[in-house]
């Protein structure tokens, strides 16, 4: 049964962003705009250590009971941050949003859950739909915001609490609807591709990897690329949204063909738009926009592909490296992007996806001869 699994997803997802969007406010408030960004990191960090503790769970209780206890953290997490900004020490700032993070890689983690309680030829498709009810909450919880801030102040709370009140209750939702999951397999089965020419073990996480070090390397620079160029937040709003898009809407189309034709051509597809975005991303004017949707929908090709092709023992150390990396690549891209701009930047994402592409097809290669 799905429903859990997508309700919950959708419902931590609108959690972490009430609680990472609030909590710079807040710190930029009280410790100063230079060290606006440390809760969000605190939040990057836990999602990456909560991945690798998800999986030790996994193992020892059970995937659904694993799934839960992440969620529990989340809402340790949530009630620490309300704590914070209703006046507690602001250092349970930084606590509440590292256990929100152990949620968070709960959430992430679900989608393999999804593909636990389906049938082998929909396992992808289950997994995107997570994905995409992943979108859903994120798309939702801004909207909330503000009437959450209306919420505290009638309580003669701090109007920066509401949103914290509401990463609270969201998360605790996520773990009642967690509470109707049921105990899946131990792993689910691996397509055969997987397993052929000793590969199985690379490739898929190599595939999200890069897609992921691409992504966030290109995209952390955009709002610097925007502000140099004089364009106004509307406009980049407009941009972020295109990428956001790629990145999530098509999700249940990736699904289907990766069910359709497997998963190892529907990577090879994803690194090749990671080159193209790559390139087009270094052109101004009409086709930068469209770039940043390429780059998103070539993202998201190469994070559903692979994850559609790992074991139960590597999904929780890829997710892991998956976001310690995310942590890495923001941290460096902007200094990149002042040394090269974006021409220096898509060098280094064509050096990372190029070999690897050339690396998938010569393996497609060997297997239709091997099949023939």
């Amino acid at each position: 049964m799905l429903i859990p699994v997508v309700l919950a997803a959708a419902l931590m997802n609108a959690a972490m962003v009430a609680a990472s969007a609030v909590s710079a406010i807040l710190i930029a408030d009280d410790l100063g705009p230079a060290l606006a960004g440390l809760p969000n990191t605190a939040g990057v960090l836990g999602t990456a250590a909560g991945a690798m503790l998800v999986g030790r769970w996994t193992g020892r209780i059970g995937r659904a009971q694993a799934l839960r206890t992440g969620y529990g953290v989340g809402v340790a997490g949530g009630a620490l941050a309300v704590l914070a900004a209703v006046g507690m020490p602001i250092a349970l700032l930084f606590a509440g949003m590292f256990l929100l993070g152990v949620g968070n890689a709960a959430s992430l983690l679900s989608r393999y859950a999804a593909a636990d309680v389906v049938p082998p030829a929909r396992r992808a498709r289950a997994m995107s739909t997570v994905v995409w009810a992943s979108t859903v909450g994120a798309a939702g919880g801004p909207f909330l915001m503000a009437p959450s801030q209306s919420f505290a102040l009638s309580f003669g709370l701090p109007a920066l609490a509401g949103p914290f009140l509401l990463a609270l209750a969201a998360v605790f939702a996520a773990l009642v609807a967690s509470s109707y999951l049921r105990t899946a397999p131990a792993q689910a089965p691996v397509p055969a591709e997987v397993t052929s020419h000793g590969t199985g073990v690379l490739l898929p996480a190599a595939v999200m990897i890069v897609g992921q070090l691409v992504m966030v390397g290109l995209m952390t620079a955009v709002p610097v690329h925007a502000h140099h160029h004089g364009d106004g937040l509307g406009l980049l709003g407009l941009m972020l949204s295109a990428h956001t898009l790629g990145m999530f809407a098509l999700s249940p189309l990736t699904g289907w063909c990766i069910d359709r034709f497997g998963a190892r051509p529907v990577a090879t597809a994803g690194l090749a738009l990671l080159l193209a975005s790559g390139v087009l991303i270094t052109q101004t004017g009409l086709l930068f926009t469209p770039a940043l949707f390429l780059l998103g929908y070539a993202w998201n090709l190469c994070y559903l592909a692979g994850s559609a092709q790992l074991s139960t023992a590597l999904e929780s150390k890829v997710e892991s490296s998956i976001w310690t990396i995310s942590a890495a690549a923001t941290a460096s891209s902007p200094w990149l992007f002042t040394l090269g701009g974006f021409p220096l930047l898509s060098a280094f994402a064509c050096a990372l996806a190029a070999p690897l592409l050339v690396w998938t097809l010569r393996l497609r290669r060997v297997t239709m001869i091997d099949a023939s």
